[in-house]
């Protein structure tokens, strides 16, 4: 994670597009300032004014653009908890800090097609889970070639694969912990004898389902994707990051905005 306080050119007039349920409640804070300027499109920053999944949905929406998670839920660790009111001012006097996180490359390949089905990029995490409720699921994992535990079957209920700010969310429940810089893995509910992982952050995780079926989710992402057998993931840093914009810089991962 990387942060500072550059955002803007002064004077420039910032087109902020709106998001969220209720999120029509900022227009009249935001007009109040003649350098923002609320957009439909092509926005220079995405104002999120909800939850945590508000923030993840409009990363998965517009990526790359800078967001303002502004908190408007009882549940937003990754939200910024001020009055709506005080960090528009702040956005308006490019007062805010910039927070830069990274995120993952999640490659979907059918069974013997080389060329990726979908390519995923996650802020927090993949999640693969077994696909029937009664029924575990079987897969492999190789990290940068290698096979993991002797190139061992694991059984159980899925795996999770995160980023350091996603390690706060899914996996830090699994395992107990989180982590700041790398990319972990979490093995869920798996009578095998295996260690969750962190890994650095230029790793390469191949898993290939050997039995399924398996669903795949990602971050707050409406769509689940089946997997079946041999279909393979390929996951790794993304080149590009999310840009996360906050009143005061965050220093832990663990603290809240």
């Amino acid at each position: 994670m990387n942060a500072s306080t550059e955002l803007m050119t002064d004077n420039k007039v910032v087109r902020v597009l709106l998001f969220g349920a209720q999120a029509h409640e900022l227009h009249p804070l935001m007009a109040k300032y003649a350098n923002l300027r609320i957009v439909d499109s092509d926005p220079d920053v995405v104002a999120c004014y909800g939850g945590d999944g508000t923030l993840l949905a409009a990363e998965l929406e517009w990526p790359g653009v800078p967001k303002v998670p502004i908190l408007n839920s009882r549940v937003g660790h990754r939200c910024i908890p001020h009055p709506p009111a005080q960090v528009i001012e702040a956005l308006a006097k490019n007062a805010l800090v910039v927070n830069k996180y990274g995120k993952l490359r999640c490659a979907i390949h059918r069974a013997g097609v080389a060329e990726p089905e979908r390519i995923l990029t996650p802020l927090n995490e993949i999640i693969l889970s077994k696909g029937r409720a009664n029924s575990a699921v079987r897969y492999r994992i190789w990290i940068n070639g290698d096979p993991y535990q002797d190139d061992q079957e694991i059984i159980g209920d899925g795996l999770v694969i995160c980023t350091p700010f996603g390690s706060t969310a899914y996996f830090s429940k699994i395992t107990r912990g989180v982590f700041t810089k790398g990319i972990g893995v979490a093995f869920i509910a798996t009578p095998d004898q295996v260690n969750h992982l962190v890994i650095p952050s230029d790793s390469v995780v191949r898993v290939v389902i050997t039995r399924g079926p398996a669903m795949l989710a990602h971050d707050c992402a409406p769509d689940h994707i089946l997997l079946n057998e041999y279909d393979e993931l390929a996951v790794q840093k993304h080149p590009d990051g999310a840009t996360i914009l906050t009143c005061a810089p965050v220093r832990r991962l663990s603290e809240p905005f």
